[in-house]
C-alpha cells in the first residue's frame, strides 16, 4: 500500500512548529530529545528580535518587492523580464508574503503566550519588563495585520484577548480559520494600538541587557505605536467611524517627533546577514531591476510640479556605473542630468534588450550590505500631519526635509529647494510622500490606492518613451498582460488556501466581491 501525504492547513503547520519549539515535554525523553547542537531554550528577546527582522525581510527582497509592489508602484522597472511589471506575478511570491506574515505573527503571538501563560510568565520577567514586552508584540502583530489586510482586504485575523468568534486565526485548535471583514480588523488595530501603548512601561525597559535591538526605549516604542495608530486611521477615517478620534488620541499621546524616533532594521555589514537588495544583487548575483524612468524623471523635475530633486544623485548612481563599482563607492555623483536615466516601465521582455545598457543603477547608499529597511519614518508621519491639518505648509517642510536628510543632502541645499517648494495640497504633499516613501513600495502602493497620487504613473494602455540608441526617443504602449484597466487594487488570495480553507476562503471572495486584481478595498476611493 501506498504511503499517502496529508495537506497540512497553513495554520496548522506553523502552530505545529512553534508550539513543538516552545512547549514540547522533555520530562519523559531526558537526554533522547536533547539536541546537542540546538539552544537549550528560547527566549523573549531572540523570538522577539528574529520576528522583527524576518518580518521586514522577505517583503523588501527581490521575490516579495521587485516582484510585485516595487514595480506596481512604479518605485522599479525591470530590466529583462518584465511580467511581474505587467501584472503577470508568480503565485509562489504570493503565498511566499502570506505565510512569512502568518508565521512571524505566531512567533509574535508566542512572546504573548510566553508572558501571559503560567507556567511561563514569571520566567520571562528575566529578560525584560513583562508589560512591554506584551505591549510590543500587540504592536508588532497590529504591523502585521495592517500589511496583511492593505494587500488583501478580509483575512484571518487574531486579537490579543479579544472573544470576538471573527477572530480565529492563530489557534493551534483551528487550522481552518475564518476570515475577518475589513470593517472589523481595522477598527481592532486601532483599539489593539491604543491599549497596547496605554498599558507601556514608561519607567522601565523592553528587553534587559541591551538586548532591545529594534526601540532602545520605552518612549521609541510608545512613538511608534502611536505613529502605526496614526497611519492606519488616517487611510481608513472615510470609512471606520472613531478613526478621526483615534488619529487626534495617537498625536495627543505622542507620534515620532525626529529621525530618531523612526524605527528600522539596520542589517549587517557582511554577506551573512546582509539586507534583502544585497542578497538579490550580490549573493543572488541577479541583476534584475532598477529604478523606473517614471521615478528618475520625478526627481529630475522633468514630470511632476518639483524642482530637481538632489536625492536624485543619493538614490541613484550613474549610467554605466557597474554594481561592484557601486558597491565599492568608486563612482562620482554629478550634476549632469543625462548620466541618470532610468528604465522604461512595463516594456515586454523583447523591448529591454536596447535599453539595459543606457540605464542607471540603484545607488551604493541602497546596495551596501548594512542597509536600513524601515517600518516606518519620521518624515512619514510629518505628511500625514499635513494632511490631517488641510495640508498644512509647515509639517509639509518638515516632511521635506526630514526625508533629504536622511539621504545625507546638506543643509544649504534642503533650505534651497524647500524655498521653492510649490504650496501644500494634496498633490504636492503625496507626491513628495511617495519619493519620500521610496523602497518602502507596499506603503506607497497603498496611498496610491487611496488618493490617487503620484498622478504621474503609467497606466494601461498609456503611453512612455525609450532611449533610442541612435539618438533621440520612441513612444511604447504599456500594454500588462493581466487585462487592467488601472493599477491593481489588491492581490488575490493565495491559490493554495482555496485548498487548505476552501469555505473560509471563497466565502471571504465573494464577502470583498471577487478575489480579483481589481476589487477595490473598503477605503479605496481613488
Amino acid at each position: 500500500m501506498k504511503n499517502k501525504l496529508k495537506k497540512i492547513p497553513l495554520f496548522a503547520a506553523l502552530l505545529t512548529i512553534v508550539t513543538t519549539t516552545f512547549f514540547s515535554c522533555t520530562d519523559r525523553f531526558d537526554e533522547i530529545n536533547t539536541n546537542p547542537n540546538a539552544p537549550g531554550k528560547v527566549t523573549t528577546p531572540g523570538l522577539f528580535n528574529n520576528a522583527m527582522r524576518a518580518v521586514i525581510t522577505y517583503p523588501r527582497s527581490m521575490s516579495g518587492s521587485a516582484r510585485l509592489a516595487l514595480p506596481w508602484i512604479q518605485y522599479s522597472a525591470q530590466l529583462n523580464y518584465t511580467d511581474e511589471d505587467r501584472f503577470a506575478f508568480r503565485e509562489t511570491t504570493n503565498s511566499a508574503l502570506f505565510n512569512i506574515y502568518y508565521l512571524q505573527a505566531q512567533n509574535f503571538k508566542s512572546v504573548l503566550d510566553l508572558n501571559t501563560a503560567p507556567e511561563t510568565a514569571s520566567e520571562m520577567t528575566a529578560y525584560g519588563n513583562q508589560a512591554n514586552q506584551i505591549a510590543a508584540s500587540r504592536i508588532m502583530l497590529a504591523y502585521i495585520f495592517n500589511k496583511l489586510v492593505d494587500v488583501y482586504g478580509d483575512i484571518p485575523y487574531y486579537s490579543f484577548g479579544s472573544d470576538d468568534p471573527d477572530f480565529e486565526a492563530l489557534n493551534k485548535d483551528n487550522p481552518t480559520p475564518k476570515f475577518a471583514s475589513q470593517e472589523k480588523i481595522y477598527t481592532d488595530l486601532l483599539k489593539e494600538l491604543k491599549e497596547a501603548v496605554e498599558s507601556i512601561d514608561s519607567n522601565d525597559k523592553l528587553f534587559y541587557d541591551n538586548q532591545d535591538n529594534y526601540f532602545g526605549s520605552a518612549e521609541k516604542l510608545k512613538r511608534f505605536g502611536n505613529s502605526l495608530r496614526l497611519r492606519i486611521a488616517n487611510r481608513v477615517k472615510h470609512v471606520i467611524p472613531g478613526a478621526n478620534t483615534h488619529i487626534q488620541e495617537a498625536i495627543v499621546s505622542g507620534v515620532m517627533e525626529s529621525a530618531d524616533d523612526s524605527v528600522g532594521v539596520t542589517f549587517e555589514a557582511n554577506s551573512v546577514n546582509p539586507a534583502p537588495t544585497y542578497v538579490a544583487f550580490f549573493i543572488d548575483n541577479r541583476t534584475d531591476y532598477t529604478a523606473s524612468k517614471t521615478f528618475i524623471d520625478l526627481l529630475k523635475g522633468q514630470t511632476g510640479p518639483f524642482a530637481v530633486d538632489p536625492r536624485l544623485q543619493k538614490m541613484i548612481a550613474p549610467v554605466g556605473t557597474s554594481k561592484f563599482n557601486i558597491l565599492n563607492k568608486q563612482y562620482t555623483e554629478t550634476d549632469d542630468l543625462t548620466q541618470y536615466q532610468g528604465m522604461p516601465y512595463g516594456l515586454t521582455s523583447g523591448q529591454t534588450t536596447s535599453q539595459v545598457n543606457s540605464v542607471s543603477l540603484l545607488s551604493h547608499a541602497i546596495l551596501k550590505p548594512d542597509y536600513t529597511e524601515y517600518l516606518m519614518e519620521y518624515a512619514e508621519v510629518e505628511f500625514i500631519l499635513s494632511e490631517i491639518n488641510g495640508w498644512n505648509q509647515n509639517h509639509y517642510e518638515k516632511g521635506v526635509r526630514a526625508s533629504m536628510t536622511k539621504w545625507n543632502i546638506p543643509q544649504a541645499t534642503i533650505n534651497s529647494y524647500i524655498s521653492d517648494l510649490p504650496n501644500a495640497n494634496e498633490a504636492t504633499v503625496m507626491t513628495q510622500k511617495y519619493i519620500a516613501l521610496f523602497m518602502q513600495p507596499y506603503e506607497a502602493w497603498a496611498e496610491w490606492r487611496r488618493t490617487g497620487f503620484p498622478n504621474i504613473l503609467i497606466k494601461p494602455e498609456g503611453t512612455g518613451t525609450l532611449i533610442n540608441p541612435i539618438g533621440g526617443s520612441l513612444t511604447y504602449t504599456f500594454t500588462p498582460l493581466v487585462p487592467l484597466t488601472e493599477l491593481p487594487a489588491r492581490l488575490p488570495y493565495p491559490v493554495n488556501q482555496y485548498d487548505l480553507n476552501p469555505e473560509n476562503c471563497r466565502a471571504a471572495a465573494q464577502n470583498i466581491g471577487g478575489d480579483t486584481l481589481e476589487t477595490k478595498l473598503i477605503w479605496d476611493t481613488n
